[in-house]
């Protein structure tokens, strides 16, 4: 005789499937892409692409905890993978003729992952005290700002030390100085430490990071804050301290996420930062499922992969991906279809 599971049995059973998919998805995909290296079936195009497509990934990851889970809608991720990116650069730079490149990489991440951590939680302060429309503008506002800030920023150091002015170069560096930041140029002669295996790791870190926190009382909270104001509030859960915590881990992604992708060019100007860049991290998680990690993964590397699939058709390249994209959409969001899947799964669940 089988026994009939409860409710909290089969949320649990939920979980850990998802889980489990999301990594062995992850895991799977880098075997299959490093098998693929070493016997050199891919072109040096989808070799650029590795390590670009890993950043996506997480600061997708994070935006869902934000967007999905916590029901605000943030357009400012742009700006925290800015200022990971060069605050990364930044350091790795620094100390790139006194560490190797694996721990400084590692440093780097770490320290931009901080970095954004603490810029969102003082950004997070005025700003999670809007909603809706309101917030989106601020958050827009705040990627724009940022982005244009690090546009008029110039970094240099020599042997006297670190060096930093705004709007234009006032300082001058003696000789065996190094200019990090260059204002409107950005970042050039950026050693490239990114790799495809350091960006694996940090997708599989920032799964971990989002499923323990989901899976808590604090990621209930999160959930009960978005669904219900009012009655989380009445059994005692701070609706702002959710909040914030789901915008400062999704902010701290960004930025480690930016790191990553910093690190793995020579030249870096922050205009890649711009409104553009957050829509599109934003489409990969609602075409992949507010709330849902392992269709925001998929989404990411289909719709980061697809333009570059299609450059031979030239004219009709962006044609096609916009079609795809509503296509996408419509299959998403409809009801019956979705209906549907519920109707098989349930079933199955009473098979067993």
């Amino acid at each position: 005789m089988t026994k009939k599971k409860n409710l909290f049995q089969i949320l649990v059973d939920d979980r850990h499937r998802a889980r489990t998919i999301s990594y062995t998805m992850v895991i799977a995909a880098y075997i299959i892409v490093e098998a693929m290296l070493r016997s050199g079936n891919l072109s040096n195009l989808f070799i650029n692409l590795l390590v670009p497509v890993t950043c996506y990934m997480v600061a997708a990851i994070g935006l869902n905890l934000n967007v999905g889970v916590s029901g605000e809608l943030n357009l400012g991720q742009a700006g925290f993978m800015a200022i990971g990116a060069f605050s990364g650069i930044c350091l790795s730079g620094f100390f790139a003729d006194t560490i190797p490149a694996v721990p400084r990489l590692m440093l780097a991440i770490l320290f931009g992952a901080l970095l954004t951590a603490l810029m969102g939680f003082l950004i997070g302060i005025p700003v999670l005290k809007l909603q809706g429309d309101y917030l989106a503008i601020v958050t827009l506002a705040f990627g724009e700002i940022v982005k244009n800030l690090i546009m008029n920023l110039y970094v240099g150091f020599d042997r006297t030390g670190l060096k930093v002015s705004f709007v234009q170069q006032t300082f001058t560096l003696e000789e065996g100085g190094r200019i990090l930041l260059n204002g409107p140029m950005g970042s050039t002669s950026t050693q490239k430490i990114s790799t495809f295996t350091a960006g694996m790791i940090l997708v599989i870190i920032a799964l971990a990071i989002v499923y323990n926190l989901l899976y808590s009382r604090h990621g209930r909270a999160i959930m009960a804050a978005r669904d219900n104001r009012i009655a989380a509030e009445s059994v005692g859960i701070s609706v702002s301290r959710t909040k914030m915590l789901a915008f400062v881990v999704s902010a701290s992604l960004a930025g480690a996420a930016g790191v990553l992708y910093g690190l793995n060019y020579s030249t870096l100007i922050v205009s890649k930062f711009d409104f553009n860049t957050s829509i599109l991290i934003l489409v990969y998680v609602v075409l992949g499922g507010l709330g849902n990690i392992n269709g925001t993964l998929i989404a990411t590397v289909i719709l980061f992969l697809l333009p570059e699939m299609l450059r031979s058709l030239q004219a009709y390249r962006m044609l096609i991906y916009a079609v795809i994209l509503i296509l996408i959409m419509l299959i998403t969001n409809n009801q019956s279809l979705r209906a549907g899947l519920q109707s098989l799964r349930n079933r199955g669940k009473k098979d067993e």
